[in-house]
């Protein structure tokens, strides 16, 4: 049995949506996008790419999976 990791940006006060961009997700009037780039830093990145060095699958949800579409398009 394969073992399930979750990698989450995730802020302070619990907001998830939207941390890549500013048009990523504006649903209902979100207008914070983006909010987790200006706080990035090397700890960040490594922690990531640590977290994907290994092969992976990739589950999406339906919004993210069609923000990643555009974005390979």
């Amino acid at each position: 049995m394969r073992k399930i990791k979750i990698l989450e940006h995730i802020s302070l006060e619990g907001v998830i949506q939207a941390p890549g961009g500013p048009q990523e997700d504006t649903s209902g009037g979100f207008a914070y996008g983006g909010w987790s780039a200006p706080h990035g830093g090397p700890e960040g990145g490594a922690a990531i790419m640590g977290a994907h060095a290994d092969d992976f699958d990739l589950l999406l949800g339906r919004r993210t999976y069609d923000i990643f579409q555009q974005l390979l398009a």
